[in-house]
């Protein structure tokens, strides 16, 4: 058998073991053909595995379709196969009948996964990655290949340059960066042409953010990566929910880089259970005033737009359904602490108002962004500050859960730039660092590893791109496959950082080398835009089960 006929064999099997499994937890938490959220949670730990180890499949199967596979990325694929049949066998053992499963579940296909593990094979595809720091073909036409090694060379000349700086000091991102992606259209990836962007409505569409994204984190996550993302998410929410007016006033100012983007979502005792929001927004004279604290608002003291969800009506019975959403402006702000205030006016530098502080929150990564705690204490709006207007009154949950599924896409595309960063990292270090007088790069054990590095990351950017092009066309399953690349993305530039970081040995510890950044940076990847256990239980797990119970009905 060819390594693509192993890889193909073992991702069948372990999706035939997750669709029993799927069944098996669908029957114990389905009450009346929906998933009971109480029963649920009495399943957590096996519903956690369920949604860990689909994700992780779904990035393989991505991987042993793309495009017309060379030896290497058959490899590849194989490798990445194996490890997430060595995870399923993992995560059950001993414990087979909380899944449904035999015991020894994978046994058919012991010598797929044998091939999969061989030291030979991962020996050589170590061999490969060692030698160009690059994890397989990427599978691009000449656009695409275009865009992406435009990026690629603003964030040599740009960003890397000061990436080290920016992180140690917690500096801000220097405004040369900024009004650079501005021109090169970076803020109008996702905006339609009618509204000052670039966007068509193509397949590809998306994967151009995709490529920006992956190209810019590659720089540096906290300086350039994560730009994209804040424009993304308001950008979306204004498209699906705006008053057309609204649409011609924000969406050609953010796509132009006029106006910078932060989202006020998260607060000190809700964090992805946004049902419980208590900022609040009342109606007074011809507007409105919000009250509350918000908390992880990145780049909140640059951005002059925030978007703010805050509950409109005051039934808290209601949970999401009350939510509402705001543009909020406010001026630009550098540094680690803003304050502002209205007069009785609305407008910004009176007295007697309104009034909106703000400090950053210190990190061990992810600097230059800043994220911060921002108060408002009776800040005022405009009645046309509400997205949708009135129209938008209630709606403010479910056009922030459509935004965050462009958002999500984009953030496995932050973890693939991270990746894709430390295995170059990785690669040249060991080919330069001689131990017992060799090249650590001769050892088998560090081939086995930049061999899984580069399996784990082609996967993850294979699957970045179906669900881009699945997001594009409007699939009904693109929401759930964009939170599956944004876990195994997020949770793989974990394990892939500190990996590269172990091969450093000592020097990976020290700040003077860049993998100590990057293993930081990558830690806050499984945290923000959907943590992790909450897209694997909530969505993921889910998703899955009511898709299993919608065909037994």
């Amino acid at each position: 058998m060819t390594e693509l006929a192993h890889a193909r064999a073992l991702i069948t099997a372990v999706d035939q073991r997750l669709q029993t499994a799927s069944r098996h937890l669908a029957d114990r938490c389905g009450v009346d053909g929906r998933i009971d959220a109480a029963r649920l949670d009495e399943h957590q730990s096996a519903a956690y595995d369920l949604a860990s180890v689909s994700s992780a499949l779904a990035a393989a199967r991505a991987l042993a379709d793309l495009g017309e596979p060379d030896a290497l990325q058959a490899r590849l694929a194989l490798v990445a196969a194996a490890d997430v049949a060595a995870d399923l066998l993992a995560r059950t053992a001993g414990r087979e009948p909380a899944y449904g499963l035999e015991r020894d579940p994978l046994a058919e296909v012991a010598d797929d996964l044998a091939a999969g593990r061989d030291a030979a094979l991962l020996g050589a595809v170590g061999d490969a990655v060692l030698a160009t720091g690059e994890a397989g073909p990427r599978h691009l036409d000449e656009d695409l290949e275009m865009v992406r090694q435009t990026f690629r060379r603003f964030a040599e000349d740009k960003v890397v340059p000061v990436a080290e700086h920016v992180h140690r000091g917690d500096e801000d991102i220097p405004e040369d960066i900024i009004s650079g992606l501005a021109e090169l259209g970076c803020f109008a990836l996702s905006i339609p042409e009618e509204h000052g962007g670039f966007a068509t409505g193509g397949e590809d569409e998306l994967l151009n953010m995709v490529l920006v994204t992956e190209e810019l984190s590659r720089g540096s996550l906290g300086v350039a990566g994560s730009l994209i993302t804040r424009p993304e998410i308001i950008g979306t929410a204004i498209l699906k929910g705006g008053t057309a007016a609204q649409k011609a006033t924000w969406l050609p100012a953010i796509a132009s880089g006029e106006k910078m983007c932060a989202v006020a979502v998260t607060e000190p005792d809700h964090g992805s259970d946004v049902a419980g929001v208590k900022t609040t927004a009342r109606r007074e004279d011809d507007g409105w005033v919000l009250d509350g604290v918000k908390t992880w608002c990145t780049f909140a003291g640059r951005a002059e737009y925030l978007l703010v969800l805050a509950r409109t009506d005051p039934d808290r019975s209601l949970g999401h359904k009350g939510l509402s959403l705001f543009v909020v402006e406010k001026p630009a702000a550098s540094g680690h602490h803003f304050a502002f205030e209205q007069g009785l006016d609305g407008e910004v530098g009176g007295t007697g108002g309104g009034r909106m502080e703000a400090r950053a929150i210190p990190t061990i990564g992810y600097r230059g962004m800043h994220s911060f705690e921002v108060s408002l204490d009776g800040w005022r709006v405009p009645a046309d500050a509400l997205i949708g207007e009135d129209e938008g009154l209630g709606r403010g949950f479910y056009l922030q859960m459509q935004a965050f599924a462009n958002a999500r896409l984009q953030t496995a595309a932050r973890a693939q730039g991270v990746m894709q960063a430390a295995l170059e990292r990785a690669a040249t270090y060991s080919r330069e660092r001689r131990v017992f007088d060799q090249p650590i790069a001769g050892f088998e054990l560090t081939r086995v590893r930049m061999a899984r590095m580069a399996a784990t990351l082609a996967a993850c950017r294979a699957l970045s791109v179906q669900v881009a092009r699945e997001l594009a066309r409007g699939e009904p399953q693109a929401a759930l496959t964009a939170s599956q690349v944004k876990q195994v993305a997020c949770r793989s530039a974990e394990w892939v950082t500190r990996e590269a970081q172990q091969l450093h040995g000592g020097y990976g510890y020290a700040e003077e080398y860049e993998v100590s950044r990057l293993f930081v940076d990558a830690r806050v990847l499984s945290i923000f835009e959907g943590t992790d256990e909450v897209l694997a239980l909530k969505v993921i797990a889910r998703g899955l089960l009511a898709r299993e119970l919608a065909a037994v009905g």
